[in-house]
Order: C-alpha cells, then sequence, then structure tokens
C-alpha cells in the first residue's frame, strides 16, 4: 500500500492562495470563507512562527471587495426565491451562511416582494394546486401544505395554492 503523502503546512501566503482561489470559484460570504481558512489551518497546520491570522485575510479580502456579504445575500435569496422558496427559508439559509442581521434585513425585503411569485413557481414544479392534474384527497392536500411550509412559504399562502382547483389560479394576497 503506497503511503500517502500530507500536504505541507501552510504559510501566510499558501493560505492566502487557498482564499484566492476560493473566492474566485465560489459566491461565498466572510463566515464562510473564515470556516474554510480555518478548517484549512487545521487539517494542514502552521509552518511559520507567527500564528495564522484566516480573520485578518478575510478582512483584506472584504476591503478589497472580493467577498461582500450584502451582494451574496441579496443573490442567494433571489437564486432561492427564483426556486420557489420561501422568505422564512431564505432567512434562515442566510442565518446559517453567516450573513449579519442588516445584510439579512435588506435580502428578506426582496424576498417578501417576491413572495407571491416565489409560491407560484414552487406550485408549478411540484405540480400543486392549479398545475395539478387532479384535485387531492385530504391526506395528499396535508403532504402538499406540508411542502409548501417546508420551503418556507406561510401557512394562509400554502393553503391558497393547495385549495386551487386544477387549471384555476388563486388570487394573489393583498
Amino acid at each position: 500500500m503506497a503511503d500517502k503523502r500530507l500536504p505541507p503546512p501552510l504559510d501566510e501566503e499558501a493560505l492566502r492562495e487557498l482564499a484566492l482561489r476560493y473566492v474566485s470559484r465560489f459566491a461565498t460570504s466572510r463566515a464562510k470563507l473564515l470556516a474554510y481558512l480555518n478548517r484549512k489551518v487545521k487539517e494542514r497546520g502552521w509552518g511559520d512562527e507567527d500564528p495564522a491570522d484566516p480573520q485578518g485575510l478575510v478582512d483584506r479580502l472584504t476591503q478589497l471587495r472580493y467577498v461582500d456579504d450584502a451582494s451574496y445575500a441579496a443573490m442567494k435569496s433571489a437564486s432561492l426565491a427564483r426556486r420557489g422558496y420561501g422568505a422564512r427559508r431564505v432567512a434562515e439559509t442566510l442565518r446559517a451562511d453567516g450573513i449579519a442581521e442588516a445584510d439579512r434585513e435588506e435580502a428578506d425585503n426582496q424576498t417578501r416582494n417576491e413572495a407571491w411569485a416565489a409560491a407560484d413557481r414552487f406550485a408549478r414544479r411540484k405540480r400543486i394546486g392549479p398545475y395539478a392534474q387532479e384535485r387531492p384527497d385530504p391526506k395528499q392536500r396535508e403532504k402538499w401544505i406540508a411542502a409548501f411550509l417546508r420551503a418556507g412559504h406561510n401557512y394562509a399562502t400554502a393553503r391558497r395554492w393547495t385549495d386551487a382547483a386544477p387549471g384555476e389560479m388563486p388570487e394573489a394576497e393583498g
């Protein structure tokens, strides 16, 4: 069995290269980048005498605008809304990605304005309500409502879409 060679310990230059490669490949938040860099330092160790400073590197990349939490939040919330997810699901995803409260609120306002369109996309994708072939039995209706709730939509929206007859669009919330 061939023995697996471990990569050399990181130094400041190697850490910077890892960070630049990561931000060039992925849209990311400050918190996700910091977690990635800390994980790499833990996995490979640190070779220099000076202690590793992943936080300083993340701060520097943020100053250079390679990492922008507000833009990331807007992009991520728009992406999730296009997939049909509701405001609650979007907010939880942004919180898990380490986005600050102010940036989450701004993205949340955008998502709430598009909530009805997101519910429509979700219903179309899952063939619920107006996109179904026939009216559901009570058990199937409950499953549809549960799917809407898991997707982050509120109960009233879920009921409006699941109670709509096949081929009949529900009235928009107003």
